[in-house]
């Protein structure tokens, strides 16, 4: 299901918000999301290797790495506008213009070959990253840093714990945003909707579906809210 950004509701969180304390501030008392929801809310492993940018963009630039990992290659020059996504802008990589080419270039079905089911994956995740758990305000580049992990060995990706820095990107944008003057915010706010829709579930809009709460006793749940799980 898609899920609609609700802009009124993470403004107000945003007005709430206290850097000092990394909390909110409601008449109730303070509250905060942690470690605890992320995981529970995305599923994202919260254990393993913390993720440094310890990277470098390669001095050949990113073509090479996209032509081996990806099996196509980046054009040097931008795309004449309205002709395609430029895939270039100082050093990050055009995330449409990656799906749009490995969408051209990769069916997947039964017989696929392992390797095009690999590259198709790889694209699946810099989307994933770049486009929700760790997007810019414009939500189209992906930066250099995880696109050189997510292009890296391919078992070491599922060894880093993603939910910690998922948090500490959300506590980031929070902080950023909270100050005087700020207009927009960039990260997973998504996350920061559903903890909202968990916690405070009478902001909640309501699922028109039922649900029948596998317990002893088989409990009946009619139109809960979107945060219930």
């Amino acid at each position: 299901m898609r899920l609609d950004i609700d802009n009124d509701l993470l403004t107000a969180m945003v007005e709430r918000w206290r850097p000092e304390l990394h909390t909110f501030h409601f008449p109730e008392g303070e509250m905060t999301i942690t470690l605890k929801d992320v995981a529970i809310l995305t599923g994202l492993p919260f254990t393993g290797d913390a993720i440094i940018d310890n990277s470098r963009k390669p001095e050949d630039g990113w073509g090479p790495l996209i032509q081996e990992r990806l099996g196509f290659n980046m054009p040097t020059t931008t795309p004449v506008e309205g002709q395609g996504h430029p895939p270039l802008n100082a050093g990050q990589v055009s995330i449409p213009w990656l799906v749009d080419h490995i969408q051209m270039e990769v069916n997947i079905g039964p017989d696929t070959p392992e390797d095009q089911v690999e590259r198709y994956a790889r694209v699946y995740l810099i989307a994933l990253v770049g486009g929700f758990l760790f997007p810019d305000k414009s939500n189209r580049w992906i930066q250099g840093m995880w696109l050189n992990m997510l292009l890296g060995d391919w078992d070491e990706i599922g060894q880093k714990s993603w939910g910690s820095a998922v948090l500490a990107g959300i506590y980031r944008e929070l902080c950023t945003c909270s100050k005087l003057g700020a207009k927009q915010a960039g990260g997973a706010m998504f996350i920061l909707q559903l903890w909202a829709w968990e916690h405070l579930p009478f902001l909640a809009p309501r699922d028109p579906r039922e649900f029948w709460l596998p317990d002893d006793e088989l409990r009946f749940v009619a139109n809960p809210p979107y945060g219930f799980k």
